[in-house]
């Protein structure tokens, strides 16, 4: 990582009305719907790996793992809670106990699940509970949600090592939790940025935040 510095989202009152979950940014609750895109879980992907990462609104995470070498796919959806098959409006509620997750699908023979874990937190402030930026709630909380013990332990020991050299200030409170299951949200949240860049939240959070990981880690960039 070439950079140290801490990559938080700035929270101020202006952001606040550019939540990921406000009325105001939510296409269902404007006139034109995006045309929905074919889901990309449609595609070959059996033969990749898959780590299951939430940092806060996934369109913006999508985003930044979609800019990583070795990374197939990035795919918005939903982990972390009990409720089978929730929706976008359900998950904001903050009652089904999931987190907006992102299902990277990747090469390990490209990138590692460590260097995975380092843009994780590279791109991302790990310090605050259920917030990122403008968006608060456990919906946006900081998770990763490890399939085996390997990963588990991988996850466990960089926590330790960043927490040790004080890299962000304070402790870090990303959770880490065994993988339940992953639902894949609805076709307009996937590629969001890319589909709607002229988004209020997109041009004011989700390009910022993704500008500052590619500045502070370019060496995990395609």
């Amino acid at each position: 990582m070439t950079s140290r510095a801490l990559l938080a989202l700035p929270a101020t009152a202006f952001l606040a009305l550019l939540a990921c979950s406000s009325n105001t940014s939510k296409p269902e609750d404007t006139a034109a719907v995006p045309e929905a895109a074919p889901t990309p879980v449609a595609q070959e992907l059996s033969g990749y790996s898959v780590a299951y990462l939430a940092s806060g609104c996934f369109w913006c995470v999508e985003e930044i793992y979609e800019s990583v070498r070795g990374v197939k796919e990035a795919v918005s959806g939903y982990s972390g809670g009990d409720e089978q098959d929730p929706t976008y409006q359900q998950v904001g509620s903050g009652s089904t106990g999931h987190a907006e997750t992102v299902a990277v699908y990747y090469d390990p023979e490209q990138i590692s699940y460590r260097d995975l874990l380092m843009v994780f937190f590279c791109s991302h402030d790990p310090t605050t509970a259920n917030r990122q930026g403008p968006d608060h709630g456990t919906q946006y909380r900081s998770a990763i949600f490890y399939t085996n013990a390997e990963e588990r332990a991988t996850a466990e020991a960089l926590i330790k090592e960043l927490d040790a050299d004080g890299r962000f200030g304070a402790p870090i409170v990303t959770e880490v939790s065994a993988f339940k299951h992953f639902w894949p949200a609805e076709d307009y949240h996937q590629d969001y940025v890319v589909n709607n860049p002229d988004n209020s939240y997109v041009q004011n959070v989700s390009l910022p935040r993704c500008e500052r990981f590619k500045s502070a880690c370019p060496e995990f960039l395609k």
